[in-house]
C-alpha cells in the first residue's frame, strides 16, 4: 500500500510517501480500507516536533472513513461502511494517512449513510470532540449559557452547532469584527471580539459569569477565561489554537477564581456511542446540522495540505480523499 510516512519532525516537506506492508488483521482488530480522512492539529503538532510520546517513524492520522476490509473477530462485514478514531491511530500504531488501517474494532463505528467519502469524511474526529467537550468535559444542561472561546475554528463552530441543538445559549469570540457575521448565521446568541481580555465583556453581558466556558485557544488565554465563569461553573480546555502547552508560574489558589471548575477534554472514542455518531451523521445528511468544511485534497497533495495548516487558511475542517 502507498502511505505517507513521518521519519523526523519538520515542514511539510518531511511527509515521505513510501510503499508499505499493508497491516494485518486480528481477532481484535478490524482492516479498513481508507476512502477519507480529515486533518486534525495533532497531527501538525507531531509533525512539527510537539509530540514527546510519539515515536517515529509513523503514519500518522488519528481518524478516518472507509470499508472494512476483514475483521477476523465477526465484529464487522466486509464492504461495511465506517468511521475509525483514536484508540492510538497514528501515534502509537501507524493510522490513516495511507490507504489501508488496521484499527482496535473499539475505535470503529458503522454508519449508515449516504454522504460522499469527502463530507463523511469531515465528521468523525470532530464530533468527538465536539460531544465530548460538551457532555464530558463541561457537563452541559439545556438554557444554560456557553462561551466559546476560539468560535471560528473547525471545532468552535460544530460545537455552536451542537450546543443549540441541545438548548444553549451560546456565545462565541473571534479575534476579528469581521467574522463576527459567521458566527452570527451560523446561530451565536452574541458574539465577542476577543483581544486577549473578554472577562469585564463577558461579566457586562452576564453578570456573574457564563455558566460554561469550551477553552479552545489554551494557555495563552485560560487564565482570563477562568474569570469569565460564574462560581459553580466550568472552563473545559480542549485545544491549543494559541500554540501554548504550559501556563508559566501557574498558582491555582490565587488565579482559579473561587467556586470555579478547571477541567480538560482529549477523550477518546467511547465518549461517543454509535448510536450518537449516526444520529448526527444523520443529521448532517438530512441538513438539519451544518459542519464548517475546508478544502478537500487528494492523497498525493498531503504536504499542500499540511503547508495550509502552517499557513492558517483551513477556514473549516480539511478533508483528503484517497483514491
Amino acid at each position: 500500500m502507498k502511505a505517507w510516512r513521518l521519519h523526523r519532525p519538520g515542514g511539510p516537506e518531511a511527509f515521505v510517501l513510501e510503499d508499505l506492508a499493508r497491516p494485518e488483521p486480528d481477532e481484535t482488530r478490524a482492516l479498513i480500507r481508507v476512502r477519507a480522512f480529515g486533518l486534525n492539529r495533532s497531527e501538525w503538532f507531531t509533525r512539527i516536533g510537539e509530540s514527546p510520546t510519539v515515536r517515529l517513524p509513523r503514519v500518522l492520522g488519528i481518524e478516518c472513513v472507509g470499508t472494512v476490509v476483514a475483521a477476523p473477530g465477526g465484529q464487522f462485514a466486509p464492504g461495511q461502511r465506517v468511521c475509525a478514531l483514536m484508540g492510538g491511530m497514528g501515534r502509537e500504531f501507524d493510522g490513516s494517512y495511507a490507504e489501508y488501517t488496521c484499527v482496535p474494532v473499539t475505535s470503529v463505528f458503522p454508519v449508515d449513510t449516504g454522504l460522499s467519502w469527502e463530507a463523511l469524511g469531515a465528521l468523525p474526529e470532530m464530533l468527538q470532540t465536539c460531544h465530548g467537550s460538551l457532555h464530558t468535559g463541561l457537563g452541559v444542561q439545556p438554557k444554560e449559557t456557553l462561551l466559546i472561546r476560539g468560535g471560528t475554528s473547525s471545532i468552535g463552530l460544530t460545537t455552536l452547532a451542537l450546543a443549540k441543538r441541545f438548548g444553549l445559549r451560546v456565545l462565541s469570540t473571534s479575534r476579528t469584527a469581521a467574522k463576527a457575521e459567521v458566527l452570527e448565521r451560523a446561530g451565536a446568541d452574541a458574539v465577542l471580539v476577543d483581544d486577549g481580555a473578554l472577562a469585564a465583556k463577558v461579566h457586562a453581558l452576564c453578570p456573574g459569569g457564563v455558566d460554561r466556558l469550551l477553552e479552545l485557544i489554551g494557555a495563552t488565554t485560560l487564565l482570563d477565561s477562568l474569570r469569565c465563569v460564574r462560581p459553580g461553573g466550568v472552563v473545559c480546555m480542549t485545544g491549543i489554537l494559541g500554540g501554548a502547552w504550559e501556563l508559566p508560574s501557574f498558582r491555582p489558589m490565587e488565579q482559579i477564581p473561587t467556586g470555579v471548575r478547571l477541567s480538560s477534554y482529549s477523550g477518546g472514542a467511547s465518549d461517543l456511542s454509535p448510536e450518537d455518531l449516526q444520529r448526527y451523521v444523520s443529521l448532517v445528511e438530512a441538513g438539519e446540522l451544518t459542519i464548517q468544511t475546508g478544502p478537500v485534497w487528494s492523497f498525493d497533495q498531503l504536504p499542500a495540505a499540511h503547508q495550509a495548516m502552517d499557513e492558517n487558511r483551513a477556514n473549516g475542517k480539511m478533508v483528503v480523499v484517497v483514491g
